[in-house]
């Protein structure tokens, strides 16, 4: 066992002794050690149950056999931190949360793990780690909020947050928008809908490194607790196995998620995410791949923001197992890949089915024939673009017009609340990206006054930033290259016509071809935003969206 270098022997008697004076008997230190790695606190509403989580997980991990030991681990929560200087250190805190759990692991010496996360960038962050270290781990998420419920009506964070725009705009009044404050969000577990967080913990399922359920079981079910246990004692036959992350982290199962991604119209983060997953476990997805697989799989899901329904729906029609059955009902998926469940995903989904067809629509009578998120290339996007096509309005797939410039997030957002932005406007946020931010921020709040100002059928936003799950209109993100690193967006100017096709997969700047070589000829970087500390670290040495925003 990888923990006897810790515990066994003459020369461990003084790391025995330490052991025991926490409490741990002989019997417990010979037993095998396992980690689990708990990122409970009090700042995010997805993380402030967790401590039951870990509970479960330790009972588990006894009723198997080993000895748990609990550990920390950071997060951040997208929503209290969006738009101001906290979201500069949310994507960067995935990069801590996995050097922190390879950190623990190895002083540890840990045997096995369970990693515990449930909101944003925890999830692929204790992802991005069980694939750098490779010790046997199983991942159980928090679970999902209930969505809130007010005057008959289902209520979602998304709601609060285009309430602003809406208040602005003169379409709601402030009394009506802290109603929605005050029943959108009715207690603990990640954000209701199809967002980053949920989108993750359901492709934990199909990755095969969570448990069926792990993605959609709502937090506050005792069934959560049960999921919990299982992960707990699931660990231990995994180690027994000598089965590792990497043993299951194939190309054939990140093509599986990427399937399983377009099936529900997952975050646009998740194809950022799965990339750098994928390169901490050594596969590189190239870009391209996300449109080939789109191309094949159609849209089964409308989930918040897209639609009306919520994690608990899914849950209710089957979950993804339900949904994973429909997709290999037309081989779309390699159904010999294991996973932690002991099971292939074939076998695991052996015996699913859809229970409401509402909420997964029939393989042969899908929302689109494709899939919900869409590369796009063009000249504006040499390197790539993402958006969440399954929530853009059909108006404004295809869509022409005159460029609004800012070179901030801050100054669209004051733009779009002070009237400023017109019918068929295209707003550029540019040095927002993973170095320009630093930090590669989400644009929840101005894509949320565009939506509640009534504009989403008007009016694109195209970023080297990134956009919340909750986001929904024509909000394309991850230009890449972006401003920061000389990409043709840093030379965009003000009235410039922007060409956006979403079913050719183009995003296009109609200038000369010589004019645009002639700009960036001139142009300069502009001084860093934040150059100490860890996110000037971060801009230093991160790459660009399309790579996953990876450190090297």
């Amino acid at each position: 066992m990888r923990s006897d270098r810790m515990k066994t022997g003459l020369e461990r008697a003084p790391h025995r002794s330490l052991l025991k004076s926490m409490g741990l008997t002989d019997e417990e230190i010979k037993r095998p050690i396992i980690g689990v790695v708990n990122s409970k606190n009090e700042s995010i509403p997805g993380h402030i149950h967790l401590d039951k989580i870990a509970e479960a997980v330790k009972d588990g991990i006894r009723m198997a056999g080993g000895t748990p030991i609990e550990v920390p681990c950071i997060g951040v929560c997208d929503g209290t931190a969006m738009n101001h200087r906290g979201m500069n250190y949310s994507l960067p805190s995935r990069e801590l949360v996995a050097d922190g759990i390879e950190s623990m692991i190895e002083a540890n010496a840990f045997d096995a793990v369970v990693m515990i996360p449930n909101c944003d960038k925890i999830v692929p962050g204790m992802l991005m780690a069980a694939a750098r270290v490779n010790i046997p781990a199983v991942v159980v998420s928090g679970g999902p909020m209930l969505a809130g419920r007010h005057k008959g009506k289902t209520l979602d964070l998304n709601k609060v947050f285009e309430g602003v725009g809406s208040v602005r705009a003169g379409i709601m009044n402030e009394q009506e928008l802290q109603q929605l404050e005050d029943h959108a969000c009715p207690g603990c577990g990640s954000c209701s809908g199809m967002f980053t967080a949920n989108s993750m913990n359901c492709l934990t399922e199909v990755l095969g490194l969570g448990l069926p359920g792990n993605g959609t079981i709502p937090a506050v079910y005792a069934e959560r607790i049960r999921l919990a246990k299982e992960a707990g004692m699931k660990v231990m036959e995994v180690l027994s196995k000598g089965l590792c992350p990497r043993d299951i982290l194939t190309q054939e199962a990140f093509e599986n998620a990427l399937t399983l991604d377009m099936a529900l119209g997952c975050s646009t983060n998740s194809v950022l995410h799965l990339t750098a997953i994928a390169y901490e476990a050594g596969i590189e997805i190239d870009l391209d791949i996300v449109n080939t697989i789109s191309s094949r799989t159609p849209n089964l899901c409308k989930l918040s923001p897209a639609g009306p329904h919520h994690i608990e729906d899914l849950h209710e029609a089957g979950g993804i197992p339900a949904v994973m059955k429909e997709l290999a009902s037309k081989g779309l998926l390699h159904l010999d890949q294991p996973t932690v469940s002991g099971r292939t995903i074939g076998e695991m989904i052996d015996d699913a089915r859809v229970l409401n067809h509402n909420i997964i629509r029939p393989i042969d009578k899908p929302y689109s024939e494709t899939g919900g998120i869409a590369v796009l290339r063009g000249s504006l996007a040499p390197d790539g673009a993402v958006v969440k096509r399954s929530a853009v309005s059909p108006e404004m797939l295809v869509h022409q017009g005159p460029a609004r410039v800012f070179n901030s997030e801050e100054e669209a957002y004051e733009a779009i609340l002070s009237g400023r932005i017109r019918k068929k406007d295209v707003i550029v946020i540019r040095y927002e990206g993973p170095k320009g931010g630093p930090g590669m921020k989400e644009m929840l709040s101005p894509t949320s006054a565009i939506a509640g100002m009534g504009l989403d059928k008007d009016v694109a936003l195209i970023t080297d930033g990134r956009f919340s799950g909750a986001t929904r209109g024509a909000s394309i993100g991850h230009v890449s290259p972006e401003a920061m690193a000389g990409g043709p967006i840093a030379a965009v100017e003000e009235g410039d016509i922007i060409s956006i096709n979403i079913p050719e997969g183009r995003l296009d700047v109609l200038v000369d071809e010589k004019v645009m070589e002639e700009r960036l000829k001139k142009w300069t970087a502009p001084e860093p935003k934040i150059s100490h500390g860890y996110l000037g670290r971060y801009a230093r040495l991160v790459t660009s969206a399309n790579t996953g925003a990876v450190l090297k």
